[in-house]
């Protein structure tokens, strides 16, 4: 293509930028032939002028389209250069946060110095067996690629890591092992991938150390071999390694550490085990403390002991050795603390008691004094003589280092070999995977002998990895038959064969250490006089002697010659290694017991520069060595065994992982261009590109041509022939043929020409988008036109309109205006008249009114004046009248006083007289006169009877004596008369008193009777004032009632949202819990068929196994040890049916260890369940007893409150009505009076009345604020107020109070109001009080049932399992029956519904404790059977004939029996079961059966055989019959489990024959929907209840692998259908993949469709509805296969970065509606299955919308709510333009997403489980089909059986 045409202007180039490397310009103006300035335009806006090199006259390099930009594959790039490689790579690291990118076959790794969730065991799984190019970039793809290569080629691979220091190659090499320990797994039970796993902490403490680049940089190379066996099992593992650091033991620089062992040592120090080693912290000793940098931020060293303590353990070595290995380690640290002194200048000494000496030579076992005095002396050897001679200061220190490295390093050693002895395994290994962890290539300011090694194993290594890509371009083009020139490439021999050649840098070097006076500046001087004129490589400093150049693959290095002699030799003081030798510390003796066959120890003294030093592990030597040996060079070792490590790596297949350091300050996702781009050329990476830009690196299919080019073809170059499309479209757009080649499959294009195709389809692209552009502006300017032109000529209709409007208007406004002027000016006018008028008439009133007064006023004076005269004159003869009496009036006085005066005196006199005194006391005097008759009668008697005298003497005394007592009482009665006479005064003076108070009691009636008048006015005020506070007390009422209305709603609305939840959670435990069980099963089921192959294995011992190897899927062997899939049954007896073939053979105990084991866990799930359900009651019985008392207290206080109000109100009520009578008498009194006099009691009644009521007044007002206060607090309790929510009514508006009927009528409203209240208040206490009783006996019955179950418990523990089972099952049903007749008896309650719930989620939980009682018994029993099977076999006492085929028989059940009738059955004889169960399960071809005979046919036939057994009441005939049924079913789907069809077809049968078991087992629940008939059929002798749940539990089995076989059917075709294939044509267009969709990792297969799935789909469900399966359980499988089909499809778009666009958005969408129509047209839309693809719609949604504002971001938070932040965050990164017009989702935009979700709570598991299993339920389904009415058809051969 000529420049002109693509340098044209808009173009983009790459030209140099000292800080940024490259950096982007565009062109201003095209680019003509022989231009020597191109005019360019930087991103920034800035002009530029770019000159052209004259000489060469090299153009810059072209940018790639953005749509290529960010391609998982460097090779992709149209342009491959180095430009084109850094920015990709920044793109995907900086936008992307992708650290993964392919270059061809190398995987460049990005350090991202942050911590990704990219490596979980989900992650694994995804990328486990697919091929490498259907993946996103990832160190697991590579690892599958050498997995899955080694398997399918049967040879060895190799991972080789390479990077500088701080590159992650540690780690990539760690995650590298762990995708093989985890998808392979291992062919033992000794977990030997955990120990591979687990040398990798062992390692990194002894290995690396923190320096300036890194936290954990390995400072040694090392090569594991992972073994596999013929299963591809790891097995083992084997450990080399290379170039250990020595020098870091005794030296670092600053802000580095040592290694991590010793800092981890002294963060343990406290421990009781380490008290000996007098440790302490890191700064107190010299080999710790140089770097002044002892901690790492967030490393704890302490922790990071535990781990490696726990490591050791791991790989077999014991507590003792950790010790001995602890206590070498701590003795070299106070070796480095020991001091030493100067003697003299020759010679120095270490002073006497050297504490650290001291405890090295403890430690170690050896002597004080000879360590002291080798440390300072040395041995010389002459060929005659020995001499020990002193050495300086400086020399004993070098020594005293140089044997702290050596012990180390044999340390090094001694653990490296136990590592592998630990690894190593028994088991011959048939293939292995070696991951190379070493060195990249190094250059710095002083070069030394390490980085002279480091870089000579680097060129090794890069002329390995020419060598392969170069054989790889080789092959590619052979096999698609492209003519093969040769590709020009770097090939570094020359600099391999200037450093290990004859004479080379090498041998130069071990020439010159054997020279007596050998020195670096004579090495240095040979190498310039040997390849200084002889090698262009070679080169010389112009400034230094002791330096010399070499041009290396990456770059020149310049190596500083000081120190390689020293280094190279390595010595060490033997004398100082005779005395370790001669230690008591065993395991040191055991480190140095091989020092005489060994090869000497390696390593190297510190340098001046602070270099590292570096270590060779040397290679084992055989016996036969001579003594030469012992003088091996480091450089000598180490190119032996680089030699071997090429060998190595050259008989196996290499995989390549470039580990690349962004930045040197460890900052996250932080890209350095310089030093990426200066790794990137010294890894290789550039020359991979090289080599592919050499030739064709652009490749495509035909078909991926055809549909990325599509657009530049015209109808008529379509042809059926996609080839010949592609060939007659290619002339046409290239005219140079030279720019592409045709392959076999394959389109071979030169470098650029992609880009110029792309360039021709954005063009035809943009010219289309503009003709579309062109003519729907054109259509929309046009309806523009037209809208604007019809809304002008209606905007000026109705301008028109309203200017003739306002003329009218104005006219109008005028004529009005001249009638308003003329009435304004007459009535200015009259106004004016009126006013002075008004005036004059004004002024004639006030004088004529002035002249009036005064007239007035002088009559008036004279008037007055005539009045004050008869006023003074009057008064004057009015005084005189006055005087003149008062005169006369004094004078009578005075006479009168005078007289009276008299008159007193007489009385005096008159008073002391006898007479007086007699009138005073007339009384006396009669009575007086009375007794002087009665003495004159008595004389007379005595005159007249003196003859008796004698006789009545004594009578007559006595007599006498009572008349003295009478007269004696008679005097005293006078003196009380006396006394009387003396109160008179007395009684006067009370007189006058009472007198004085009526007059004033007289006043006082009067000022009351004015203030009652006064009061009487105040209280009708105060009546209407009451009123109005009733009439809003009426309101607060009403108020109230409605609020507590309201707050009953919300509280029934909650209660039933609460029970709602409460609901769904119990349904979620239930589904965990039966989830957990079937779990349990499946992995019981796995256990018994790995003892089933382990059988087989058996069997075939003593076979010879034949060559070859089937692959398997690495899906399959990745999850061997896990098992999700749900399974219920594991039998029992099926185990022993396999020692049919066994002759004599050993059985392999791990299974029995491993079955105990199972065992072991089963009992202690089974006790976690009893836990459980222990905890669930508790916790129940808690709950109800504190929402009882809660409830109790609640309505025990309102009961209370509301008593003392009723009693109140009541107390209240009387006092009003006892007023109201008061009221009212005195009312009718003070009107039967007229009216009252003031002070009288009506008024006084009155007047207490009234203030009465303003007090309950007051009173009421207190009640409503208490009352709304209980309503707020005490919401529980009100929402039983219902009753209190009617209205009140209102009372009718009253006037004003103006007489005694209406008071009263205001009582009488008053009255009311407080009978209500009473009546609501009684009706709420009733209420209350039913609630509470409804609560004892609630609380009563839990108590009981809590009773009956402790004693059912206690009864259950005394009984045999077998009873133990019975006799719960019984006790439920009995209590379940109880409940349900109380439950129709009793109204239903919300709350008893939930104690119901409550109650039956017990009962399931008891139901699968028995279930997991039973599960554990049975595998109890057989774990008895194979150790019985084990002691038989061992002893060889195990002889079973070939021919024996009788099958162990499920676990014998205790059947009750039953006596009823029986109709409808099948007889057979007991000879002919093996028969029966041969012809009707295991040759029963399932299409037949399905196609031409009705549906669960042999389930019918099965049951009808047990009825006859059950009729003729046979248990054993029954046991044998559904044993053998049961292990049939199960030997058929272990022959066909593959075959869905058969899978289906026993699932189907199995569920109608376990129907047929409850449908005619007599329980009244599977007996609703039977007919009178069925009835008569059921079961009459026997209980299947038990054998019932056996066959639930086979029928999950079936459903288990029913599962599976479909997830095997569907998984090929989910990717390629549902993301791959294009289901509307031409929406998405194919982007180059580049070379790693090579042919090596994909297989031949299909190319499959949406119709594809479509089809399987409707194939299995035809398959399931012609095999008569349940339609619940379809649903059930139809929501598996949905959930299965949206996992594997959103997790494959989460992981591929090719599939994440707008187009592909579109196509899932369109895909998942017809999945959706799919289940329209089956009636499966309510099954949950559309539910489950939820998470794929909402991922094809986010690729679809905006995603540029704030607004979006809301709309994506807000849209996305099935997708993790995880989920959201890696689409948004992955989303990639496939045209040129779609845009990338800025870096800012999704920083927005995760700040708005951040808050979210959820798991952060990237990818979705696809290994999740919905748990299976078997709903009741009874048939209506007659047993009598079935006919055995002949093609099943079951003559034998007899009709009853």
């Amino acid at each position: 293509m000529a420049a002109s045409e693509l340098y044209t202007k808009y173009a983009r180039v790459w030209i140099p930028d000292v800080e940024e490397v490259w950096r982007s310009a565009e062109l201003t103006k095209d680019y003509r032939q022989g231009d020597g300035v191109l005019q360019l335009q930087l991103e920034d806006g800035k002009e530029l002028e770019y000159k052209l090199d004259p000489k060469t006259n090299n153009l810059p390099h072209l940018r790639n389209p953005d749509i290529l930009v960010g391609e998982n594959d460097l090779t992709a790039l149209s342009y491959l250069h180095e430009p084109a490689v850094l920015h990709n790579l920044k793109v995907r690291f900086t936008d992307s946060k992708l650290i993964y990118t392919y270059c061809g076959i190398v995987l460049v790794a990005i350090n991202p110095y942050e911590t990704l969730p990219i490596y979980g065991s989900d992650i694994i799984n995804a990328y486990s067996g697919q091929n490498m190019g259907d993946m996103d970039p990832h160190i697991f793809a590579v690892a599958e690629e050498a997995y899955k290569q080694m398997a399918r080629d049967e040879r060895n691979q190799s991972i080789i890591v390479s990077g500088e220091s701080g590159a992650g190659k540690t780690v990539s090499a760690k995650y590298a092992m762990r995708y093989f320990a985890t998808v392979s797994g291992s062919a033992s039970e000794a977990n030997v991938e955990e120990k591979v796993l687990a040398s990798n902490p062992i390692m990194e403490s002894i290995g690396n150390a923190k320096t300036t680049r890194n936290d954990n940089s390995s400072r040694f190379g090392k090569y594991i071999e992972i073994g596999f066996d013929k299963r591809y099992h790891i097995i083992g593992a084997n450990m080399r390694t290379y170039l250990l650091e020595k020098s870091r033991v005794v030296f670092q620089a600053d802000e580095e550490r040592n290694y991590h062992i010793f800092y981890q040592l002294c963060a343990s120090a406290h421990l009781p085990e380490f008290k000996a080693l007098k440790l302490g912290k890191a700064d107190n000793f010299h080999y710790t403390k140089q770097g002044r940098n002892p901690v790492i931020d967030g490393i704890d060293d302490a922790k990071e002991m535990s781990t490696t303590r726990h490591a050791f353990t791991l790989l077999g070595v014991n507590e003792s050795y950790q010790i001995g290995l602890f206590r070498i380690l701590a003795s070299i640290l106070h070796l480095g603390n020991v001091e030493v002194k100067d003697r003299d200048s020759d010679s120095s000494i270490i002073p006497p008691n050297n504490g650290h000496l001291s405890v090295f030579c403890e430690l170690m076992g050896v002597t004080y004094q000879d360590m002291s005095h080798w440390l300072c002396h040395k041995k010389l050897k002459t060929a005659t003589e020995t001499y020990i001679k002193p050495v300086p200061k400086l020399q004993a220190i070098n020594a005293r280092d140089a044997l702290a490295k050596h012990i180390y390093a044999k340390l090094f050693n001694w653990i490296v070999d136990h590592v592998n002895k630990s690894l190593h395994s028994s088991v011959k290994q048939h293939s292995f995977i070696g991951v190379l962890d070493i060195y990249g290539f190094e250059t710095f300011e002083i070069n030394s002998f390490e980085q002279f090694c480091i870089n000579y194993a680097n060129e090794k290594l890069q002329q390995q990895f020419n060598m392969h890509v170069f054989k790889l371009e080789q092959e590619e083009y052979m096999r698609e038959q492209i003519p093969w020139t040769l590709i020009d490439f770097y090939d570094n021999q020359p600099c391999i064969n200037l450093i290990e050649a004859k004479m080379g840098v090498l041998d130069l070097l071990d020439e010159e250490c054997k020279m007596p006076k050998g020195s670096d500046d004579s090495w240095a001087q040979k190498l310039y006089n040997t390849h200084l004129k002889t090698c262009a490589l070679f080169e010389k400093p112009r400034m230094s002697n002791k330096a010399f150049i070499i041009q290396h693959f990456a770059d020149k290095v310049e190596y500083q010659c000081d120190g390689f002699l020293e280094k190279n030799k390595d010595t060490v003081n033997e004398e100082q290694i005779h005395v370790l030798k001669g230690s008591k510390f065993d395991l040191l003796v055991e480190l140095f017991h091989d020092e005489e066959k060994a090869t000497s120890p390696t390593g190297a003294a510190p340098t001046t520069g602070g270099r590292t030093r570096l270590s060779v592990k040397p290679v084992k030597s055989k016996a036969g060595q001579s003594s030469k040996e012992h003088k091996k060079t480091v450089g000598l070792q180490f190119r032996n065994s680089l030699h071997l490590l090429m060998e190595t790596l050259n008989a196996t297949t290499p995989h390549y992982v470039r580990c690349i350091k962004p930045n040197d300050y460890k900052l996250a996702f932080t890209f350095d261009p310089k030093r990426a781009v200066q790794q990137l050329r010294a890894c290789g990476v550039l020359e991979t590109i090289r080599i592919s830009a050499a030739g064709f690196p652009s490749r495509w299919t035909y078909q991926e041509f055809f549909s990325r080019y599509r657009v530049l073809m015209v109808q008529k170059d379509v042809l059926t022939d996609r080839k010949m499309t592609c060939k007659n479209v290619l002339e046409k757009l290239v005219q140079d043929p030279d720019k592409y080649q045709f392959g076999k499959t394959k389109i071979f294009f030169r470098a650029g020409q992609v880009a110029y195709l792309e360039k021709l389809r954005a063009d035809k692209l943009r010219a289309a988008c503009i003709r579309i552009q062109k003519t729907i502006r054109c259509w929309l300017a046009r309806k523009k036109y037209l809208r604007m032109k019809h809304a002008a000529t209606t905007i000026q209709r109705y301008v028109r309109g309203h200017q003739a409007r306002c003329l009218a208007k104005f006219l109008r406004r005028t004529r009005a205006a001249i009638f308003i002027q003329k009435y304004q000016r007459m009535y200015v006018q009259r106004t004016c008249y009126k006013r002075k008028q008004a005036a004059a008439l004004a002024m004639q009133c006030i004088l004529r009114a002035y002249m009036a007064r005064q007239l007035y006023k002088a009559l008036l004076r004279e008037h007055k004046a005539i009045i004050i005269q008869k006023m003074v004159r009057g008064w004057l003869a009015r005084q005189w009248f006055k005087r003149s009496l008062r005169a006369i009036v004094y004078l009578q006085c005075c006479i009168r006083r005078m007289r009276a005066k008299w008159e007193l005196k007489k009385l005096k006199i008159e008073a002391r007289s006898v007479e007086h005194f007699k009138k005073l006391n007339i009384g006396m005097e009669n009575k007086i006169m009375q007794l002087q008759r009665r003495i004159d009668e008595q004389n007379k008697d005595n005159r007249s009877l003196s003859e008796r005298l004698n006789v009545l003497e004594i009578s007559h005394a006595a007599e006498s004596e009572r008349m003295r007592v009478e007269v004696h009482r008679l005097r005293g009665a006078e003196e009380d008369a006396k006394n009387n006479a003396n109160k008179v005064t007395t009684l006067l003076e009370e007189l006058e008193r009472l007198r004085k108070d009526l007059k004033n009691t007289q006043k006082e009636k009067k000022a009351i009777e004015d203030w009652a008048k006064t009061y009487q006015d105040e209280m009708e005020k105060m009546i209407s004032e009451l009123k109005e506070q009733n009439h809003l007390l009426k309101n607060e009422k009403n108020d109230l009632n409605r609020l507590i209305q309201e707050q009953g709603q919300q509280w029934t609305d909650k209660m039933q949202r609460a029970l709602k939840e409460e609901t769904q959670q119990l349904e979620n435990d239930l589904n965990e819990e039966r989830s957990r069980y079937q779990n349990l099963l499946t992995e019981h089921l796995r256990l018994e068929e790995k003892y089933d192959d382990l059988k087989e294995e058996i069997t075939l011992a003593v076979n010879v196994p034949k060559p070859g190897h089937r692959r398997t899927d690495s899906t399959h062997s990745s999850n061997e040890s896990e098992c999700t899939y749900n399974s219920e049954f594991a039998e029992s007896e099926e185990g022993s049916r396999g020692g049919e073939d066994v002759s004599k053979a050993i059985l392999d105990m791990s299974l029995f260890l491993k079955l105990q084991k199972r065992v072991s866990e089963l009992e202690q799930e089974k006790q976690s369940l009893q836990n459980e359900l222990d905890r669930r009651e508790e916790q129940f019985q808690r709950a109800r007893a504190r929402d009882d008392e809660e409830h109790k207290k609640a309505r025990g206080a309102e009961l209370e409150y509301e008593s003392l109000k009723r009693q109140e109100l009541e107390s209240e009520n009387k006092k009003l009505k006892h007023h109201l009578n008061e009221m009212r008498q005195s009312l009718r009194g003070s009107a039967e009076a007229g009216s009252a006099a003031p002070g009288s009691p009506p008024y006084t009644v009155l007047l207490d009345q009234l203030n009465s009521s303003n007090e309950e007044l007051e009173v009421r007002k207190e009640e409503v604020l208490i009352l709304r206060s209980q309503l707020v607090s005490q919401k529980e309790a009100m929402q039983h107020k219902a009753t209190m929510t009617e209205p009140l009514p209102y009372i009718e508006d009253v006037q004003k109070l103006t007489d005694a009927k209406e008071i009263s009528q205001a009582y009488m409203g008053l009255k009311d109001t407080n009978r209500l209240l009473e009546s609501q208040l009684q009706a709420q206490r009733r209420s209350h009080d039913n609630e509470v009783e409804v609560l004892r006996g609630e609380l009563h019955s839990v108590k009981e049932d809590n009773n009956r179950q402790q004693q059912l418990l206690a009864q259950n523990l005394q009984l045999p399992p077998e009873a133990r089972i019975e006799a719960s099952l019984q006790h439920e049903i009995t209590r379940l029956t109880n409940e349900n007749l109380e439950l129709h008896s009793d109204d239903p309650k919300e709350y008893k519904a939930y104690r119901i719930s409550m109650l039956r989620r017990m009962v399931d939980l008891m139901e699968q404790l028995e279930k997991q009682d039973k599960t554990v018994r049975k595998l109890k029993k057989q774990l008895k059977v194979f150790a019985k099977k084990i002691n038989d076999l061992e002893g060889g006492q195990m002889d079973v004939s070939p021919g024996q085929t009788t099958d162990e028989p499920v676990h014998p059940v205790n059947i009750p029996r039953r006596e009823k009738d029986f109709q409808g059955m099948l007889e057979y004889k007991k000879e002919d079961e093996l028969k029966l169960v041969k012809n009707l399960i295991l040759e029963l071809k399932p299409r037949g059966v399905a196609v031409n005979l009705i549906p669960g046919l042999p389930a019918y036939i099965l049951f009808m055989c047990l009825r006859h057994a059950d009729y003729v009441n046979d248990d054993q005939k029954v046991r044998s019959l559904l044993t053998s049924v049961i292990n049939s079913i199960k030997k058929i789907l272990k022959k066909r489990g593959d075959d869905f069809e058969t899978v289906s077809f026993w699932l189907s049968n199995t569920c109608r024959f376990l129907h047929c078991l409850k449908q005619y087992s007599g329980d009244e629940q599977f007996m609703k929907h039977n007919s009178p008939k069925q009835n008569d059929h059921c079961l009459s002798n026997f209980d299947l209840a038990e054998y019932r749940q056996v066959l639930s539990d086979l029928a999950i089995q079936i459903y288990q692998q029913l599962i599976k076989s479909m997830e095997n059917t569907l998984q090929p075709m989910i990717v390629s259908g549902m993301l791959e294939h294009e289901t509307i044509q031409g929406v998405s267009g194919v982007k180059p993949t580049g070379l790693r969709k090579r042919t090596s990792s994909i297989a031949d297969e299909g190319t499959y469709t949406l119709d594809s799935i479509i089809r399987q789909l409707n194939s299995f469900h035809s398959i399931m509805c012609q095999h008569g399966t349940d339609p619940e359980l379809i649903k059930q499988v139809v929501k598996q296969q949905f959930y299965i089909i949206g996992a594997v499809t959103l997790n494959n778009l989460l992981l591929r970065k090719d599939m994440c666009s707008w187009s592909k958005g579109m196509q899932i969408r369109y895909n998942v509606s017809q999945l959706e129509e799919w289940l329209r047209d089956k009636n499966l839309m309510t099954c949950g299955a559309k539910e489950t693809l939820e998470p794929l719609i909402q991922a094809a949604q986010l690729l679809q919308v905006k995603k540029k504002t704030d607004e979006d971001a809301e709309a994506i938070c807000s849209m996305c709510n099935a997708l993790s932040t995880a989920q959201i965050v890696k689409v948004l990164n992955l989303y990639t333009p496939v045209n040129a017009f779609e845009e990338r989702v800025s870096v800012l935009f999704i920083r927005t997403i995760q700040t708005r979700l951040r808050d979210r709570k959820e798991s952060p598991q990237l990818l979705m489980d696809t290994k999740v299993i919905y748990p299976v339920t078997f709903p009741f389904n009874p048939s209506s089909l007659a047993l009598e009415t079935i006919q055995i058809p002949g093609s099943l051969n079951l003559a034998f059986l007899t009709r009853v």
